[in-house]
């Protein structure tokens, strides 16, 4: 690797020219194949494993108008008159001309006969490409009868737009990086140039999801995700290769030989950590559902596209304007002030009294962690809609005329061969002896006699516990035979499955960063106690996330009326990335760490001055990831909000507690210690050094050696 980056940096600064030309190249290939094999996002809602399938699958085969897709259309009169049943028939008329419409359900009226719910059901799933996302024929269909009436759309099709992506996450996190690196460098064009090259590596990384996308079914949200990690990932990655060149053309070197030496050692850098955060976001596969695999590789091809734009670009751009990469005053021959004065004497400060800072810092993280202990996740909400949006009316008038359980209906589908009319009988008992049940309506027999299907409605909305307890109840009190089904189901099947996978995803993930991080720094000690932080960071901001989302507090400061579980599709993702993420400045930083003890065998030394030349470039990256996630609040999609904000509480976590108080303390701590390897496991473990340099491994003796007094 070492061989072939230093290559790489020598032609790219030699030969900038070619250098773009290969790029070029590269992102046409990509071009073509998104023009010959690319398609639209396509979502997949279906779970392998999920009981509530096999109902879901049942109703497909047997009786088309319940198993597919579906719509909600509510008709209120705002004045509190009865709805004329003229009006409401022809509405009926109307819709049921609609394409894919296979029936359309007979007004079900509130108390009062002002407000009235029409169900529409399709013959294809929701996830249809002539469905999704596609609401225009039904706003065109209702819009005459808007002008007496309130007529909102709700439901399963309709929550399918109710969120466009609106693009303003990204336009935030751009421009914060520009005025973050303008600040750092003190150069439009040293301070432009990271964000160029992330932007172009992203538009090469998306136009490769587009390829992903017409061979596999990919949800809309998915790019959206890969846009905020590989904008933030790919600005890092630049910004730490062009600090690097910069370093070593000020110590003297000509350009082309300081961005070879920089690919040998920031350039490795950026492969192995871009490798963590691959290998991290694998773990999505373990999550068994089809929506985050597909989060996984739309994500992993961006970092991908970021990392190579940014290996072969920062020295090939940076040549090119090699003369307007150093400030004004290094340019007029003063001499610039010395980095990471300020982050030496601090690391040194922790390094006298490790202990007591550990404690508080732990603390600190800890206390942030507590609420995680009551987090409580649920998919989805049509409650939860952000904005003033029709599907969220919908939902309102929905709850408040005719019941909260009325939006997310139940199905139960009774096997007729297998449970027979006595099973039909006994579910309907079970259902009209439970309190927790609002209404349920009369069996409906399939036209071909194989099954019927009862519809119930929860006394409670769909993200309140007590409908995902009554859904588990009912499985267990009714014969065999018969499914509990419907979104209602399929939610909490969701929400189950995913709590169960967390902890395998995190297993799987914990593990091979581990693995490789023993590969690249030859120590036992660095990768548990970076598994243990990084960990750490991501409890935090998952007790964030729950005070600030579940508990209500400071919610009305992100533009959110009410409080709400936690998405269910969050934890697992958040972790798989933030994962990966946090490991990139735990190789950042310990990477210079190591090479300074391997020259000078000074265990608190080293880390002082490891953080005081890495503490300006990751304190920008992390200032600007944090930047870039933040921006994603601004969006109208509830998970790409929650998403933004605790990846961002998260990052600031592990770049401030975590970087400069918790690492100098534990290694501080350690001494020696954090560099020793078994000889043994030395001999067969292969070598994945982060810097390039020819790692030794300490010989210690069987306990801590006598050090020198610190300060």
């Amino acid at each position: 690797m070492n061989v072939i980056l230093e290559r790489l940096g020598r032609f790219s600064a030699g030969y900038p020219w070619r250098a773009l030309v290969l790029w070029a190249t590269v992102l046409t290939a990509v071009i073509g194949l998104a023009a010959t094999l690319g398609a639209p996002a396509q979502e997949n809602w279906d779970v392998p494993g999920a009981r509530a399938q096999q109902g879901i699958e049942q109703l497909r085969e047997h009786l088309p108008a319940a198993g597919n897709a579906s719509a909600q259309v509510v008709v209120h009169d705002t004045d509190g008159s009865a709805l004329d049943r003229g009006t409401l028939r022809e509405l009926g008329d109307d819709l049921a001309g609609l394409d894919h419409v296979l029936s359309v359900s007979p007004p079900r009226m509130s108390e009062d006969g002002d407000t009235a719910l029409v169900t529409l059901a399709y013959d294809v799933p929701v996830t249809h490409r002539d469905l999704m996302g596609k609401l225009e024929p039904l706003e065109e269909t209702v819009a005459p009868y808007r002008d007496d009436l309130q007529v909102e759309l709700g439901g399963e099709l309709p929550g399918t737009a109710a969120a466009p992506m609106e693009g303003r996450g990204e336009m935030i996190g751009i421009i914060a990086a520009l005025v973050i690196l303008l600040l750092m460098f003190r150069s439009v064009v040293a301070g432009g140039l990271p964000v160029a090259v992330a932007v172009a590596g992203l538009a090469m990384g998306l136009t490769g999801v587009t390829v992903l996308c017409g061979l596999m079914d990919v949800s809309p949200t998915a790019p959206t995700v890969a846009a905020m990690v590989g904008l933030g990932v790919g600005i890092d990655y630049a910004l730490l290769l062009l600090t690097r060149i910069l370093e070593h053309v000020r110590a003297g070197e000509d350009f082309v030989d300081a961005a070879a030496h920089a690919a040998t050692t920031a350039g490795r850098s950026v492969v192995l950590a871009g490798t963590t955060v691959l290998v991290s976001l694998m773990g999505l596969k373990l999550s068994g559902i089809p929506t985050l695999e597909a989060f996984g590789f739309t994500t992993a091809i961006a970092v991908v596209a970021v990392m190579f734009t940014a290996l072969l670009l920062v020295p090939a751009v940076g040549s090119l304007l090699r003369k307007w990469l150093q400030p004004r005053a290094v340019r007029r021959g003063r001499a610039q002030k010395p980095q990471g004065v300020r982050a030496e004497r601090w690391a040194r400060r922790i390094a006298a009294r490790p202990l007591p800072y550990l404690l508080a810092a732990a603390s600190v993280m800890l206390v942030l962690a507590a609420p995680v202990l009551d987090m409580r996740t649920w998919p989805q909400s049509g409650g939860d809609g952000i904005g003033d949006t029709t599907t969220r009316r919908a939902f309102d008038l929905i709850s408040s005329e005719i019941g909260a359980g009325a939006n997310t209906p139940l199905l139960v589908v009774v096997d007729l061969h297998q449970a027979g009319q006595q099973g039909v009988a006994t579910v309907t008992r079970t259902l009209d002896a439970r309190d927790d049940v609002a209404t349920t309506t009369p069996p409906m027999v399939s036209p071909d006699g194989e099954i019927a299907v009862l519809t119930a409605d929860s006394a409670y909305a769909d993200n309140d516990p007590r409908s995902a307890d009554l859904v588990r109840d009912l499985r267990a009190e009714v014969p065999e035979g018969v499914e509990v089904t419907g979104n209602l189901a399929l939610f909490t099947d969701i929400a189950d499955l995913l709590a169960t996978r967390l902890w395998l995803v995190i297993g799987f993930v914990v593990l091979i960063s581990v693995v490789l991080l023993t590969m690249m720094f030859r120590s036992i000690a660095v990768p548990l106690k970076a598994a243990v932080m990084n960990l750490l960071s991501v409890g935090a901001a998952y007790g964030v996330l729950t005070a600030v989302f579940q508990w209500g507090w400071g919610l009305q400061l992100l533009g959110l009326d009410h409080s709400r579980p936690v998405s269910s599709w969050l934890p697992i993702l958040m972790f798989t990335i933030l994962f990966g993420l946090s490991m990139d400045y735990e190789v950042f930083l310990l990477s210079r760490v190591k090479e300074d003890y391997d020259q000078t065998r000074d265990p608190h030394g080293s880390v002082a001055r490891g953080l005081a030349s890495t503490s300006r470039v990751i304190t920008a990256a992390a200032a600007i990831m944090v930047m870039v996630f933040f921006g994603f609040v601004t969006e109208m999609d509830a998970l790409i909000r929650m998403l933004g904000f605790g990846m961002g509480v998260a990052i600031l976590l592990d770049a401030t507690v975590v970087r400069m108080v918790l690492v100098p303390a534990t290694m501080s701590l350690l001494g020696h210690w954090n560099w020793w390897l078994p000889r043994r496991v030395d001999r067969v473990l292969p070598r994945l050094d982060p810097e390039g340099h020819t790692p030794v491994a300490p010989d210690l003796p069987d306990r801590e050696p006598e050090l020198d007094p610190v300060g």
